[in-house]
């Protein structure tokens, strides 16, 4: 491993010389290429450089501590000596980390679409809970949240809802999300005090470039209706809103939230493009059976991926077998914990599949 990040420090002074080169600087798409690539290589080389200063001095703290004839000044070296062993150690796990594959989406924006499953009211209104939740996230992050599209129950639930999340990182860690949600606890509509269990679906889906998904003119149908707002209000004279049909999926996509009808045309064809690079995904997944089933967080809908438990005031995340508690809190978009409990996992077994070493 240490000989492949050696190679790879050779690779990264190399770019950096390529950028005194003046036909390099004069060519602003090879600028951004390189400059991408040694922002990419940066957080490796860091760990490297200081995992080469602890290697050195753990070196000479050795041999101090083997050739020191003063024993208290020996038993210092011997001290110190293990605490540098521990930072190499740190220092090479950490660089294994950095050497996994990335997926070229984390650093993507992205679309997320909630859905009220099996539960009525209950449901959409438990959709409402994750909606919010994402926000407050999202807030804390400092992402931009924009809503693409809602169709809103009576009782301030959502039947659906999608919006968009930009900012830097949204998919690396909202990818965790796609999976069925569900919930245990007394709806407010039930006045006889029983438990209710009802689901949503949350599915996040990167935003990708034109030349990454084509979509031809004569596969899409596109219709034109007026926005509307709560209770089915129009709140526009002009039609605005759009949906667009994908006839060889039937994948159908409506956005009404922009101010004119080209915008909502470009949101909705962002979405579509999205959900067709995610269907691509997902086969490629199905054809690598055994990588699938390893990887967390994979989105297959079908499953149930965690449950929050009013009751007991827990959540729980069944994939990895997570629980935490302060559903108050979880809802109120307090979960770094949970998902970064996903990414370690993550980590691990994308770890042993690699056998970086």
């Amino acid at each position: 491993m240490l000989d492949k990040v050696a190679a790879m420090r050779k690779r990264y002074d190399e770019l950096h010389d390529s950028m005194a080169d003046p036909a390099v600087s004069a060519d602003q798409t090879r600028l951004r290429q390189i400059t991408r690539e040694i922002s990419g290589l940066e957080p490796l080389i860091e760990k490297y450089r200081q995992y080469l200063s602890a290697s050195d001095a753990l070196e000479k703290t050795r041999a101090l501590a083997r050739d020191e004839s003063e024993e208290e000044l020996r038993a210092m070296a011997k001290e110190e000596a293990g605490k540098l062993e521990a930072d190499t150690k740190r220092l090479v796990e950490e660089m294994r980390f950095l050497l996994l594959p990335k997926d070229p989406r984390d650093d993507k924006d992205v679309f997320v679409e909630i859905r009220a499953g099996a539960g009525g009211d209950e449901a959409a209104l438990f959709a409402a809970d994750l909606f919010r939740l994402y926000t407050r996230y999202a807030e804390s992050k400092g992402w931009k949240v924009e809503l693409v599209d809602e169709n809103r129950t009576g009782l301030k639930g959502f039947k659906e809802v999608v919006f968009e999340v930009r900012g830097k990182g949204a998919f690396s860690r909202l990818k965790y999300e796609s999976g069925v949600h569900r919930v245990q606890r007394v709806p407010t509509t039930e006045s006889s005090g029983r438990i209710h269990t009802s689901t949503a679906t949350v599915a996040v889906l990167a935003e990708v470039d034109d030349v990454e998904v084509e979509i031809k003119a004569d596969e899409i149908k596109i219709d034109i209706f007026h926005a509307s707002g709560h209770g089915g209000q129009n709140v526009q004279k002009v039609a605005t809103a759009v949906r667009i049909t994908h006839l060889p999926t039937g994948i159908v996509v409506a956005c009404q939230d922009q101010r004119s009808q080209l915008q909502n045309k470009i949101r909705a064809m962002g979405v579509l493009r999205a959900r067709l690079y995610e269907m691509q995904v997902e086969k490629q997944q199905r054809e690598q059976t055994e990588a699938r089933r390893a990887q967390v967080g994979s989105g297959e809908r079908s499953e149930k991926i965690r449950t929050y438990n009013f009751p007991q005031d827990r959540l729980t995340d069944h994939r990895i077998g997570f629980s935490a508690h302060n559903l108050p809190g979880i809802l109120d978009g307090k979960i770094d914990e949970i998902i970064d409990a996903l990414i370690m996992n993550d980590q691990a077994e994308k770890l042993k599949r690699a056998g970086v070493g």
